[in-house]
């Protein structure tokens, strides 16, 4: 009989490396669902998603390279989402169970090849819902101050990464629902120390 892997929910707001994290975890072992990734993938392959995206913010969010391959305006959605809550919960309303279906192929996946952590990476999970799937929730923390400064480095500008700071729910009511939190404010080796101790805890769990 196939065994369902342990299901771990990694999150945490933007700029505080739950991306660093899930990649230590997968280099540990676990399997790894990035969600933001398949989300990004069905706005330019789904169909459906297209539409409702068309929809949503207008047709000229969509474009086509010189080589005819589709892209998409994720700047301009950004700037609408960010200020019009209601677009958000559109937009989240319009993805996330075609997500969520990708996730539970993935679950499946896992049963069937014996793999025994499976690591979901969202930024949004407890908004969406997907905690409900979850065994394990690990929250990745660090101080707002340098979650907006990393998020600068990556290309936002300070105004825009202050507004996606205040759309997600503010980290101390992550950590609330977190069974472990992960703070990220020192050394990279220091963020693997507390990684590799959460990773040995979920071994336990699992087996």
């Amino acid at each position: 009989m196939e065994r369902l892997p342990l299901l771990v929910g990694v999150t945490g707001g933007i700029g505080s490396g739950k991306s660093t994290v899930c990649a230590m975890l997968a280099g540990m072992g676990c399997e790894l669902f990035e969600a933001d990734q398949i989300a990004k993938e069905l706005q330019l392959e789904d169909p459906q998603v297209i539409r409702g995206i068309e929809e949503l913010f207008g047709r000229e969010v969509y474009s086509r390279d010189g080589s005819g391959k589709l892209q998409i305006d994720r700047k301009a959605i950004a700037s609408v989402v960010f200020a019009d809550p209601e677009k958000l919960i559109a937009l989240n309303r319009l993805i996330h169970p075609k997500v969520r279906e990708a996730f539970v192929r993935e679950v499946k996946r896992c049963a069937r090849e014996g793999k025994r952590i499976l690591c979901k990476e969202a930024a949004i999970l407890f908004e969406a819902g997907a905690d409900r799937d979850l065994d394990r929730i690990i929250v990745v923390a660090a101080n707002d101050g340098l979650r907006l400064n990393r998020a600068v480095k990556r290309g936002l500008d300070r105004e825009e990464a202050r507004k996606r700071m205040q759309a997600q729910w503010p980290q101390e009511r992550l950590i609330e629902r977190a069974h472990y939190v992960i703070f990220n404010d020192g050394t990279l080796e220091e963020l693997r120390l507390q990684v590799e101790q959460v990773y040995r805890s979920l071994l336990t769990v699992a087996e």
